[in-house]
């Protein structure tokens, strides 16, 4: 073997964008949908895992908040991250978002913090839409406070429908028929647009077939936090993406949580 006396040259950094995720340990879903959405060779997308277990009820969840910190930190240790997204929409609400963000900052100082409700409300507002209807897939219990998010928020919540699933492994694997025929009966006359809520849900994949039997935009949560991401590392949007979020910019006030 031979030891070469080369000199080596680095780079600042492997990729020019660094994007960290926090997954619940049964989600399926968050990864391949940033993964998709971003462009390997500028963005790298980190992931690490934070113990859950379901149901999906207030006490499980709030069971996470000792470990969220750990998790962000562990993703690249000392090293910058430009987003660090915590994946609950569930969870953002019950732990309160201010707390996760603070969570977040701690774990990664320089990066912007994410969660799926501060992304949401900052696509909404984007949207001016300011009527919705709310898809969830969770249980009543678990849905109601997402209601009572969005009220408090200053949004009109004219319809809400709930599937009654408990378990986030069950939400992943509903097929995308399932979820557009759920959108429709949800959406509103009323509505300015449609927000539909979790992040194990895979209802990326149907923004546009939806948008175009209710006419009108629909906001999931891993569409918004992608959204959000790429406005902040000043991307050019992908090339041939319908959905109407996509169509607008967040304004400064949307941009920083």
């Amino acid at each position: 073997m031979k030891l070469l006396s080369m000199p080596m040259h680095y780079l600042t950094s492997p990729v020019e964008k660094r994007v960290g995720l926090i997954l619940l340990a049964t989600d399926n879903i968050t990864e391949l949908d940033f993964r998709r959405a971003m462009p390997q060779d500028r963005v790298g997308v980190y992931c690490n895992r934070v113990r859950y277990v379901n149901p999906t009820t207030a006490d499980n969840l709030r069971a996470m908040l000792p470990h969220i910190e750990d998790a962000g930190g562990l993703i690249l240790p000392d090293q910058h991250l430009d987003v660090l997204y915590y994946s609950c929409t569930s969870a953002s609400v019950t732990l309160g978002e201010d707390e996760v963000c603070k969570l977040l900052r701690r774990a990664k100082p320089d990066a912007l913090p994410i969660t799926p409700t501060i992304a949401a409300t900052k696509a909404l507002n984007a949207l001016g839409a300011r009527k919705i209807s709310l898809l969830t897939p969770y249980l009543p219990e678990t849905s109601v406070p997402i209601q009572r998010y969005f009220e408090a928020k200053h949004f009109d919540v004219v319809s809400h429908a709930c599937m009654g699933l408990g378990d986030d492994r069950d939400m992943a694997r509903l097929s995308a028929e399932t979820i557009v025929e759920a959108a429709v009966e949800t959406s509103d006359p009323a509505s300015d647009a449609l927000f539909i809520s979790c992040t194990a849900l895979p209802a990326r994949q149907t923004v546009t077939t939806i948008e175009g039997k209710i006419g009108k935009p629909v906001v999931t949560s891993n569409q918004a936090a992608v959204w959000l991401t790429w406005h902040h590392l000043d991307l050019p949007l992908p090339a041939g993406i319908k959905d109407r979020l996509f169509a607008v910019k967040p304004g400064r006030e949307e941009s920083e949580p």
